[in-house]
C-alpha cells in the first residue's frame, strides 16, 4: 500500500514540485513544504486558491481521485461578492451553463464565516460590497470551475478553500502543514 498526504496548500503555491513558468520565476511550489520522494499531487488546485490538496506514490489511487470518471465529491468553502440568493443556489444545485458545457448539479447551501486562518495576502476588503460564504461541493474538476460557477450566477469569487476529497479532510491541518493519512481500499 502506498503512502498518501494530506497537504493544506496555502494561498500562492503552484500545486506541482518545480515552477516551469518563465524564466527567473520565483513562484512557491510544493517542494517548499513536503520532502518526500516520489509522492506527487492527485489532480491540482489553482495557484490563488487554498486548502485541501492530496499527493501519493499510489498510481492507482492517484487516478481514483483525479480522474473525473469516478466523480469523487470535493467540497469547498467560497467566500463570494455579495449576498447569495435563494435562486443562485437553485441554479448552482441544477448545474449552470458555462463556455464548455452545463455542469453537473452541485450541492450548496449558505454557511456562516467558518473559522479559517487568515489568509495571506488577505482578500480585499469593500465597505460598499458585502460579501458571503457558501459550502459548493462538485463531482467534477474542469479549469477553474468553481470561480466560474459562482461567477455565472452573478458572484465572484473572493476567496477558495478546499476542504475535503471523498473521505478526506483539512480538519486539524494548519496552512502550509501536511500530515499521512490511512489508505482505505
Amino acid at each position: 500500500m502506498g503512502r498518501l498526504i494530506l497537504f493544506n496548500k496555502p494561498y500562492g503555491v503552484l500545486s506541482q514540485f518545480t515552477d516551469k513558468g518563465t524564466a527567473g520565476s520565483q513562484r512557491p511550489t510544493l517542494s517548499g513544504f513536503i520532502d518526500m520522494p516520489g509522492v506527487y499531487p492527485a489532480g491540482r488546485l489553482d495557484l490563488d486558491s487554498e486548502g485541501l490538496l492530496l499527493l501519493t506514490d499510489d498510481g492507482r489511487l492517484q487516478a481514483r481521485i483525479a480522474d473525473p470518471k469516478f466523480k469523487l465529491p470535493k467540497t469547498y468553502l467560497v467566500q463570494v461578492e455579495g449576498e447569495v440568493t435563494d435562486a443562485a443556489l437553485a441554479t448552482l444545485r441544477r448545474g449552470v451553463e458555462l463556455k464548455d458545457g452545463m455542469t453537473r448539479p452541485a450541492e450548496v447551501e449558505r454557511i456562516d464565516d467558518p473559522a479559517l486562518w487568515p489568509r495571506d495576502p488577505p482578500v480585499r476588503f469593500r465597505k460598499t460590497v458585502r460579501d458571503g460564504w457558501i459550502s459548493l461541493t462538485i463531482r467534477e474538476g474542469r479549469n477553474r470551475q468553481v470561480r466560474r460557477m459562482t461567477a455565472a450566477v452573478g458572484y465572484p469569487t473572493l476567496r477558495l478553500v478546499r476542504w475535503r476529497i471523498g473521505e478526506w479532510t483539512l480538519d486539524g491541518i494548519a496552512p502550509s502543514a501536511w500530515r499521512e493519512a490511512p489508505q482505505s481500499s
